[in-house]
């Protein structure tokens, strides 16, 4: 008899288990161009997110939740970006929004009605970020002034301490320039040459002309990547020694097809993480260990930030109570700081989690030098 019985509590409390509903998922949605102008950016982003929260919930979720991640491809437009975030929030009701590419999309989805109406904060975009957005964007990634201020250092240090300078049209990258012009009085740089591109990479070869005629100790190119890349290939025809300097954001894919293999040697990158294809630390382990395991594709800085990035998030949910953008705004509030594995993500005074830098090369034969 007390076998029986026995057998039939050991019943119920399976038929119990089965019934009981599984812990609603963590739905952590982003807007990111994917096919548009900097979609190999997004795509290498995107590849790294992923294989983060792959890593996560197979080890089980967060807190015996799993992670839903919606990523949808705004084609480098930012009204699209506007519109895929607010269906995000609406209709899949994403706890996280994850930002995408460049200042302008930064704009429209914090100015977006969901956004605002339901308290979002907008993280780790992959944008210059230098404005505050009152506290509605946590950036992941350093500055841009931090990378030009890098990017200076890292000159000054081989005996290099004039420059000249190509920005391109646009708001974006005007108060780049600005912020260019600041760092060189601080810094005692002097600017030997300056060069305007139109958004097309119009008048390309008569600046690249002007710019090799200055003969600057390097050149630093402010623009994306097709305008970088069409004053690469004119400049190199008259200047094939002189370094030419760009940030992080450089899709260097997008660079070597346009410019081609030979114009990218002797080009330096400021980089936002460490290098992606080592293991000296357990972030940078675990991400190569994981995108074998996940994914079909190389490696990046792109990947390895992507995977950094969610890898603060995920952490960040663990060691809070709460969900969604209050609990991005109670570790913004308290000036915490987390362990990612070898890197530490805090949250500083201008809402950035990492202030990281390091340089890349592209050396002879297009390969990647840290």
């Amino acid at each position: 008899m007390l076998s029986h019985l026995k057998r039939l509590t050991c019943a119920g409390l399976l038929l119990l288990s089965a019934a009981a509903p599984a812990a609603e998922p963590i739905v952590v949605g982003q807007a990111i161009d994917l096919s548009g102008p900097d979609g190999g950016l997004g795509r290498d982003y995107v590849a790294g997110i992923k294989t983060c929260f792959d890593m996560v919930n197979a080890a089980g979720g967060v807190n015996g939740r799993r992670i839903r991640f919606i990523a949808r491809d705004d084609r480098g437009e930012p009204a699209a970006s506007a519109a895929a975030a607010e269906e995000l929030l609406e209709r899949e009701q994403a706890d996280f929004l994850l930002g995408g590419i460049g200042d302008a999309a930064v704009r429209a989805v914090t100015a977006s009605q969901a956004f605002r109406r339901k308290g979002q904060v907008l993280f780790a975009p992959l944008a210059s970020g230098e404005q505050s957005h009152g506290g509605r964007v946590l950036y992941w990634r350093p500055g841009y002034k931090q990378e030009i201020r890098h990017i200076f250092s890292h000159f000054r240090k081989l005996g290099i301490s004039d420059v000249g300078v190509v920005y391109q049209d646009g708001e974006t990258y005007l108060d780049a320039w600005r912020s260019v012009q600041a760092e060189a009085a601080e810094r005692q740089v002097r600017l030997s040459h300056t060069a305007r591109l139109a958004a097309s990479g119009e008048r390309a070869a008569q600046e690249a002309k002007r710019m090799a005629d200055a003969r600057p100790g390097f050149v630093l190119v402010i623009g994306d990547s097709i305008a970088t890349a069409l004053f690469l290939k004119a400049y190199r025809r008259h200047d094939g020694q002189t370094f030419v300097a760009g940030t992080s954001l450089t899709n260097l894919e997008t660079l070597r097809e346009l410019a081609g293999r030979r114009a990218v040697e002797w080009t330096v990158f400021s980089q936002v993480v460490p290098n992606p294809g080592a293991g000296s630390t357990v972030l940078q382990i675990e991400h190569l260990a994981m995108m074998r395991k996940y994914r079909d594709e190389s490696v990046s800085a792109l990947t390895l930030e992507g995977f950094a990035a969610a890898r603060s998030l995920v952490k960040m949910m663990q060691a809070s109570t709460r969900s969604g953008p209050a609990m991005l705004r109670e570790f913004l509030a308290r000036g915490a700081s987390i362990d990612i594995g070898g890197m530490t993500a805090g949250a500083s005074p201008d809402g950035r989690l990492s202030g990281y830098l390091d340089i890349a090369l592209l050396s002879k034969g297009s390969g990647l030098v840290y």
